[in-house]
């Protein structure tokens, strides 16, 4: 009774404690500090740049620092991890129990041959304890497919990890020649915006001082509004190009750089057959591949289904040990086996079976329905990608003729030959016509990059933490060579 008050307090102080946690929402200042450090471990290990960068530097930076990217790989991490832990559920299980009991009396005893004499057979307060080993032929056969599970899942994470990785390559390859015609053509692009600007200008006034005829004057001042707009269309178009590559490349956002020139922008002719792109998508597509493990996955759900109809069977054995100092033996060992069997099993275990049976061949039909539209995939990339190459050429014929007329203008200006407005036409058309070959080029290059996913090509390395930057560097060129010369 003394210890009564006591209780009730504790019981109290808990029932207060746990009604009195109240939501807390993050202030200004943690939520600084939170971004502040997470700025910091983003940007710690990114080596400084060195100097214009090129496309194989680009396609580097951009898988060994770009932060979506390492979630793909925390995500293999994480998967690797699961099937380490999985593995130990297979163990028997080995528990220890220790405990302490006290009362405040003897707990006394009468027999119905003797009422009136009681007896004491344990004492008030005592220690035991026991290690027991348990083992149940169920649990283990559920965690052993478990662990094939989880293992299956490390191989899908990988192959996502592979798909992230084309997807990245490919994006970089598209935003890299897109920021270099950004970058060759700002000058250009600002001067001829300044000298459309300046002629609008003069072109208003005269037109106020009545010195033209005011059609002349409107359909001149009509067509330097067109151009300015034009102009100012692909101004936008490429003022997001390097911010883009930027950070891809896990670059600081507004951090200054320059993109390496290129021998030549030509792709490569291609050397390999259809048929032959078939068998590489068929054998290293990171999609199917993903599918033959989801297929693996399914059969041993099957087979934890049929486990769950078997009745189980335990095994224990324990070492125990009591300080009671009424007992005879303090210290004592125990076994037992077990058998058990879940009635209700009998009602539902052909619906079990049979679901896991259906999601089985489920898995193997979406299996080959993917094979399908992989070999689609492979016809539609390939296509896209000879229609790329036609459309670069065209758009390279295009623009030699532009500019030669831009030189020929040029020339003529000089002599005051040509109007401010046939200059700055010509300029106009120049500058569009270098962004459609630069568009056409990124065009072939994402293409490319669609083909290489599509057929599983990818730069094969063990580890990016094991890579510094000029040895990833050496993998993608070799990548890159590897695959212009399958091609």
């Amino acid at each position: 009774m003394r210890l009564l008050p006591v209780s009730i307090s504790l019981l109290s102080a808990l029932l207060i404690g746990g009604c009195a946690v109240q939501p807390k929402a993050f202030n200004d200042s943690e939520i600084t500090n939170i971004n502040r450090q997470d700025f910091l471990l983003a940007t710690q290990n990114v080596e400084a740049l060195s100097g214009p960068v090129s496309l194989d530097e680009a396609i580097a930076r951009a898988l060994k620092y770009n932060l979506k990217h390492r979630t793909r790989l925390l995500e293999q991490s994480l998967a690797a991890g699961e099937l380490e832990a999985g593995r130990f559920d297979m163990l028997p299980k080995l528990l220890a129990d220790a405990g302490y009991s006290w009362r405040n009396n003897d707990p006394s005893r009468t027999s119905e041959s003797n009422p009136t004499v009681a007896s004491v057979s344990s004492e008030k307060a005592h220690v035991d304890g026991d290690v027991a080993l348990m083992w149940n032929v169920l649990d283990f056969g559920a965690s052993y497919y478990n662990a094939k599970q989880n293992a299956d899942r490390l191989l899908i994470a990988n192959e996502r990890r592979r798909k992230a990785m084309h997807t990245l390559i490919q994006n970089v390859r598209t935003s890299y020649w897109r920021a270099l015609a950004a970058q060759l053509l700002t000058d250009r692009l600002k001067s001829t915006i300044a000298d459309a600007e300046k002629a609008l200008k003069s072109s208003r006034q005269i037109s106020a001082e009545r010195v033209k005829d005011p059609k002349e004057s409107l359909r001149y001042q009509r067509t330097l509004l067109e151009n300015l707009r034009l102009l100012e269309s692909v101004e936008r178009e490429l003022a997001s190009a390097k911010i883009e590559l930027a950070d891809y490349m896990g670059l600081t956002p507004g951090q200054s750089y320059s993109l390496a020139g290129v021998e030549t922008m030509s792709p490569a002719k291609s050397s390999m057959t259809i048929e032959e792109m078939e068998q590489s998508a068929l054998l290293q597509n990171a999609d199917l591949r993903e599918s033959f493990y989801n297929v693996r996955i399914a059969a041993d759900d099957t087979r934890k289904a049929l486990l769950k109809l078997l009745p189980g069977i335990s095994f224990e054995y324990s070492y125990n040990f009591d300080d009671d100092k009424y007992l005879v033996n303090d210290q004592w060992n125990a076994a037992g086996a077990r058998v058990s069997y879940n009635l209700f099993n009998i009602l539902s275990g052909p619906s079990r079976m049979d679901a896991a049976e259906k999601n089985e061949q489920l898995q193997a039909a979406r299996r080959m329905a993917l094979q399908m539209s992989v070999l689609t995939q492979v016809h539609l990339a390939n296509h896209e990608y000879l229609d790329a190459k036609h459309q670069f050429e065209r758009a390279e014929s295009i623009y030699q003729v532009d500019k030669e007329l831009a030189d020929v203008i040029s020339k003529q200006q000089s002599a005051d030959l040509v109007s401010d407005l046939d200059r700055i036409s010509a300029n106009v058309t120049y500058i569009l016509s270098t962004v459609r070959l630069y568009q056409a080029v990124a065009k072939v290059q994402e293409a490319e990059s669609r083909v290489q996913a599509t057929l599983g090509f990818e730069p094969v390395f063990e580890s990016l933490d094991d890579l510094d930057l000029q040895a990833l560097r050496q993998v993608v060129r070799s990548s890159l060579d590897r695959w212009s010369e399958a091609k």
